[in-house]
């Protein structure tokens, strides 16, 4: 496949082209920010005419290696990918010590602010410090290289520093969520056999002290014969259960150990980490990423799609560890690139709902990737809280984890970037381990709502059901059609599992589970999964396209829809709302604004796509994380049982959902 060079035509008006609503808009580079950019249009040019040297480029420019590689890509244990695998390297010391050896020692790595207002700031020579007491304390506990470590920390520097001394070693760490049950914990230190767990007494949310160490010491308790010790940060000073022989204080054997510490230099394709997906039931699915092809492009991402200047930048992710954007775009990434980071422990509303720009106005952050939940979050608290803030310092805002209606994508480039900022929507996944398809800032005219072309390197499609591409103007499944270097090599455990699930759709292509569209550029649009495709008497109705019309109504702060069992249509589309805060106080009966509702996806769409009920609720069931857990919605809308809930943020959002079936269907 031939790489796709985005549109660079200059565009502030609306497109004919383009029909998608507010998604008609467009917005060029300025002239400033593309004189200055890192990434340039040639880079598809030099990816296109030869992918592997391109590739090979990348590695050797980003990355110091103790044995540089020579053969680049071996495909033929597909689908199984081998990158640069007879060149050695260690990830720590590529994150860490080359910076210090550099002259860099007094930049600033991390700037640590936790939820109760407590600061640190740590230079990267101290953070080379940490992470070789770690890694020596990690060693005098039996930990060597190959050993599995489980990580179950707050969003604290100890989760950073436990993931690069384990990367020192080359013992590939399972971070676990720190929301996560102890059920969900105990299956992941079993499946990875981990020989050691970290963890803290607890963590800060929302204002108070949560603890970690019980859930961890149930998990123990339910069967993992590997583990011989559980490695405790003190963080909020609560009481701990202790096992003698077993548990062991962070300050007693981290504080004290020495602070010099050779890297063990590992094979490229040595495992580095291993991390279950969100949402795993029965067997978990253990994705496992190896060292140097993951992190080539991490960094060569990180660089490129945020225009990284190591030197004046301030970047903040604010993913947490236990995700895959806390992974790539929090530790390795940005550490690779020597940036100056944010760390923070807590959530966006405490303790008020303007602490997120408070922090950026503090720091003079000028690089923000996160959530499009997230943002919407923001547009529902109102535009006067970020606007109480100095935002100026913000150059590039970056967009993660599930597809951005338009309407969220231009208020956040409004409000938040102040209208002058470029927005990069990436797609990825924690099985691809980087971002795939993404605008680059100085170089693409972006579309509000589309996550737009390949990056160079990168090559994908989307296909009709006879593996086709589809024509522009059409859905389809995306698939990736050439290896790439962050792929995921496996399931831990289970490769049969792998190769089914990933490669068994089209035949020799890796498809992602995501549906998507051409616009009539050939630029692509995310549907999310495929299984949150409705079928409506035959038609297929993607749940992003229907949510993304009913937040465009001046009424919507959210919207969440599924499709429900229907005796004549097969499905119906049903929708669940939460209202802005003026439309709720503006006194109409709800019933009206359900009918409006249900009349403005039917122009929007079609009236195919009309929901055939329309709930107005408080509040949406998330995960910690953030995601919206559509199979509780689901539940209610078919009246059946709630099903498991425990992963929810708030489980008692479900029960203010479902009393509200008794709402008129409008």
């Amino acid at each position: 496949m031939t790489d796709t060079v985005p549109s660079t035509a200059e565009s502030h008006a609306p497109d004919e082209a383009h029909p998608e609503g507010p998604a008609a808009l467009t917005f060029a580079p300025s002239p400033e920010f593309a004189r200055q950019a890192n990434a340039t249009a040639d880079l598809y040019a030099q990816a296109s005419a030869d992918r592997s040297a391109f590739w090979a480029e990348q590695a050797r420019t980003l990355l110091s290696w103790a044995t540089p590689f020579e053969e680049v890509l071996d495909w033929s244990g597909a689908p199984v990918a081998r990158w640069f695998a007879d060149g050695r390297l260690n990830a720590a010391y590529n994150a860490v010590d080359r910076h210090v050896e550099a002259g860099n020692g007094d930049r600033v790595a991390i700037h640590f602010e936790g939820e109760p207002g407590d600061t640190r700031t740590i230079t990267y020579a101290d953070l080379q410090r940490e992470v070789s007491r770690a890694a020596n304390a990690l060693g005098a506990l039996g930990v060597g290289t190959g050993d599995r470590v489980a990580i179950y920390l707050p969003m604290i520097p100890e989760a950073v520093v436990t993931m690069l001394a384990c990367a020192r070693i080359g013992a590939p760490h399972s971070v676990v969520f720190g929301g996560f049950s102890s059920e969900a914990l105990r299956s992941r230190i079993d499946d990875a056999g981990a020989k050691l767990v970290v963890t803290a007494d607890g963590g800060y949310r929302r204002g108070a002290a949560s603890p970690l160490k019980p859930a961890v010491d149930e998990a123990v308790a339910a069967g993992t014969p590997t583990v011989e010790h559980v490695l405790v940060v003190r963080r909020t000073g609560g009481d701990v259960t202790w096992t003698k022989g077993r548990d062991v204080w962070w300050h007693d054997v981290v504080d004290t150990a020495s602070d010099k510490h050779t890297p063990v230099d590992v094979e490229a394709e040595h495992p580095l980490f291993i991390l279950y997906t969100s949402g795993t039931t029965g067997k978990p699915k253990g994705i496992f990423h190896t060292t140097g092809g993951y992190l080539t492009q991490a960094a060569y991402t990180h660089r490129n799609v945020f225009d990284l200047k190591p030197e004046t930048d301030v970047y903040w992710c604010t993913a947490d560890v236990g995700w895959i954007t806390g992974h790539s775009y929090v530790v390795y990434g940005p550490l690779i690139n020597g940036a100056t980071q944010i760390v923070y422990e807590g959530t966006p509303d405490t303790p008020h709902r303007g602490r997120w720009w408070e922090l950026v106005q503090k720091y003079g952050v000028t690089i923000l990737y996160t959530a499009p939940t997230a943002i919407r979050t923001c547009m529902k608290w109102g535009e006067e809280i970020p606007g109480g803030f100095d935002l100026s310092s913000l150059r590039v805002l970056g967009s993660v984890g599930e597809p951005i209606n338009p309407e969220a994508w231009t208020w956040y480039r409004r409000v938040i970037g102040g209208d002058r900022t470029p927005i990069v929507d990436t797609w990825w996944q924690t099985e691809t381990g980087a971002i795939m398809i993404s605008p680059l800032p100085g170089v693409t005219t972006t579309k509000p709502g589309s996550a737009q072309v390949p990056l160079p390197g990168i090559a994908a499609e989307v296909l009709d059901d006879d593996a086709q591409p589809v024509a522009n103007g059409q859905a389809g499944y995306l698939v990736l059609t050439e290896p790439w270097p962050s792929m995921l090599r496996g399931i831990w455990g289970d490769p049969e599992r792998y190769a089914d699930t990933y490669w068994s759709r089209f035949r020799g292509l890796y498809f992602a589970g995501d549906g998507a569209k051409k616009d009539e550029d050939g630029d692509i649009w995310l549907l999310g999964r495929v299984d949150d495709v409705m079928n409506v008497s035959g038609h297929r109705l993607s749940t992003t396209e229907i949510e993304s019309s009913l937040v465009s109504h001046p009424s919507v702060a959210e919207a969440a829809v599924v499709g429900a069992t229907d005796e004549t249509t097969g499905q119906a589309v049903v929708a669940f709302v939460i209202l802005r805060a003026d439309a709720v106080t503006a006194g109409r009966p709800v019933e009206e604004v359900q009918q409006e509702l249900r009349q403005h996806v039917a122009r929007q769409i079609g009236p195919i796509a009309r929901p055939r009920q329309v709930l107005v609720v408080p509040e949406l069931p998330k995960t910690r994380s953030g995601k919206i857990m559509r199979r509780l919605l689901r539940d209610v809308a078919e009246h059946r049982q709630v099903g498991d809930a425990t992963t929810l943020a708030d489980s008692s959002v479900m029960e203010l959902i479902s009393a509200g079936l008794a709402a008129p269907k409008g």
